[in-house]
């Protein structure tokens, strides 16, 4: 053992004197060969050399991991900067246990303004291209987002169709025209410079200068009312009206219109939870906050430092201003780079009074109670339970990743399919997906699991998503069978597969009621029922039965409530949606006069006969 020690030592010393003196990432490894840790430096050969200096100031964690250390690589770059973003490659590869990792890999939602198509919309997205359109938010909640594009549209009669429409290709404008909700530019019902208009108007709501909008359509109101257009300028009285009830209810924190993120952080043991308040065009839009991981370290080094890189890594909206609660190490260097990717300057302050102060002091309070929460709902525990289902099950991957999988029909009809998503023992449940049964026929139960489980990992496959170390099927040999010979096809190899079912029979009442299927052939596990990683299994269980179930039902009363209407000839998917937004309910429709029918948007005197006509002789 000494010897081998000895060596090891020699090995290290060797590589040490002759790191170069470039910038470039390091990765410090175990004996396994494992990567401890991940870091950049300016210098590879002071950086590195650091770590084993008898005389250096060092933190518990980082004398932890030197102990641990027996190899490491490194990897010459140009600049520094070029080391920062391969170290947050790295790090997003590989977890190293001794780096700080983000775990929420969140989505926001934008709504983005195809400034790049011939006759632009405003649709809602999950990431940010450069494509040359504009992006407004992120809106947290994501309801937000809907309320603000369904307000954009009442508003402003810009197009929602999906088509790639040039100006006067189609001999006559959809619906949304006949309602009022298009100008038509389909049809020429418009001039390209009039679409032009309502686009910037679109814009600057967005942006939220709406005092330069209103202004701007107070005067289009006055020359409308000079040339005796009473009906437009009318129009244009309710588009005002409904901007200034919006910038009512907004929160306005600054009288400019700064883009900023505010950024405070709470620890408690290994957990962080990081606050972000999200500032744009002066108003506060919304909040999000992310937890993170970290291993033990009292003086919290390196925790934002670690936070802004991975955050800022993903395809996220990168304001003006960062305003961070305490300086952090790699400052400048952040600076030049998140400059970089948005294309102009990007600056990183840590305020030490006023306002933007009170906003860092207000995020900080959010993050403690953020982190009270998830210690109260027991996310520490998370590690330890998860251990303990990977020895009990012997699986090859400890299962931070948890995908399960439902299905939900009656006799095959309004067949769904349900996958929900717990990450480090908690359920993630903006991960989580529905599938509407396409191809598969009748009550075929195995079949489906296959088109879901194809389905899924098909889409993981081809936008390179994360994979899950553990997949946990709801049923027994067949529907795991099915599973995995999916899985198979589509050459998905690092998840863990298992089978969760209910015992039928008495034969395993003695000990539990529930079966684990580690194999489609063989006899299944059995936990005793006060196990930990039991209950954990059971809890997801269940929520994926309900997330299928809830789908299902949901599916059923829409087909069921809306049948009726798909007979009645003349009425299309845009009417039926329009008759009952205005009447709630078909019995509501069915009692309807003729003259309360024709209220409805492109509903004629014919029509509404024609409707009346086939309610009212229809058998229930």
């Amino acid at each position: 053992m000494t010897n081998d020690r000895t060596a090891k030592s020699d090995t290290l010393a060797s590589k040490l004197h002759r790191l170069p003196e470039d910038p470039g990432v390091y990765l410090m490894k175990d004996d396994q060969g494992r990567i401890l840790y991940v870091g950049k430096a300016r210098s590879l050969k002071n950086r590195v050399r650091s770590y084993f200096q008898e005389s250096r100031y060092t933190s518990p964690k980082v004398d932890t991991m030197v102990s641990q250390i027996a190899d490491f690589e490194y990897i010459v770059t140009d600049s520094e900067l070029e080391a920062l973003i391969l170290e947050g490659t790295l790090i997003k590869k590989h977890k190293p246990k001794f780096n700080v990792i983000l775990k929420d890999d969140k989505n926001f939602p934008y709504l983005k303004l195809t400034l790049h198509e011939e006759f632009p919309r405003v649709i809602a997205v999950r990431k940010i291209k450069k494509d040359g359109a504009l992006y407004f938010g992120p809106y947290i909640p994501s309801n937000a987002m809907w309320t603000t594009l369904k307000l954009l549209h009442k508003i402003f009669p810009i197009r929602q169709c999906t088509y790639n429409i040039s100006f006067n290709c189609m001999e006559r404008p959809c619906l949304d025209y006949q309602i009022g909700q298009c100008i038509g530019p389909c049809a020429a019902k418009c001039t390209r410079e009039e679409y032009a208009r309502l686009v910037q108007e679109v814009r600057l709501f967005l942006e939220g200068k709406k005092e330069d909008l209103i202004v701007s359509l107070q005067a289009k109101m006055e020359e409308k009312a000079a040339n005796l257009e009473f009906e437009q300028a009318a129009r244009i009285r309710d588009q005002i009206a409904a901007i200034q009830k919006v910038m009512e209810r907004q929160k306005v924190i600054s009288m400019g219109f700064e883009n900023q993120d505010i950024l405070a952080y709470a620890v408690q043991g290994n957990l962080v939870n990081v606050q972000m308040f999200f500032i744009r065009n002066g108003v506060l839009v919304g909040r999000s906050d992310f937890n993170l991981t970290r291993p033990n370290d009292p003086e919290n080094t390196g925790v934002l430092n670690s936070f802004v890189k991975q955050f800022y890594a993903q395809e996220v909206f990168i304001p003006e201003e960062i305003i961070l609660p305490e300086p952090i190490a790699d400052q400048a260097i952040l600076s030049e780079w998140l400059s970089h990717r948005k294309g102009k300057k990007v600056r990183l302050i840590v305020p030490q009074r006023g306002k933007k102060k009170k906003l860092v002091d207000m995020a900080f309070k959010n993050a403690q109670l953020g982190l009270r929460e998830e210690v109260e709902t027991g996310l520490g525990e998370g590690p330890e339970v998860l251990e303990r289902l990977q020895k009990s099950l012997g699986l090859r991957n400890l299962p931070v990743r948890i995908e399960a999988f439902d299905m939900s029909n009656i006799q095959g009809g309004y067949a769904v399919g349900s996958m929900v998503v717990w990450k480090e023992g908690k359920a993630a449940r903006s991960e989580y997906k529905k599938f509407k049964i396409k191809y598969t026929q009748g009550p075929d139960d195995f079949g489906m699991m296959r088109e879901v489980i194809r389905r899924r990992y098909s889409r993981v496959l081809k936008e390179g998503l994360e994979l899950p170390d553990l997949i946990v099927i709801d049923g027994g040999k067949g529907q795991l069978s099915a599973a995995l010979e999916v899985l198979g096809e589509l050459r998905v190899r690092h998840p863990d597969v298992i089978g969760l079912a209910k015992a039928k029979g008495v034969k395993y009442s003695e000990t539990d009621q529930e079966r684990i299927f580690l194999k489609p052939e063989g006899d299944p596990l059995i936990l005793p029922r006060e196990a930990k990683e039991l209950q954990l299994l059971q809890r997801i269980r269940d929520e994926t039965h309900r997330f299928a179930v809830t789908y299902h039902r949901t599916l059923r009363t829409k087909v069921t409530l809306r049948s009726v209407l798909d007979e009645i000839p003349g009425v299309g998917p845009r009417r039926k949606r329009l008759l009952l937004r205005h009447f709630g309910s078909i019995q509501a429709i069915k009692e309807a006069a003729i003259a309360d029918l024709q209220q409805v948007p492109s509903i004629n005197k014919k029509l509404a006969e024609t409707i009346r006509q086939f309610l009212t002789e229809r058998k229930p």
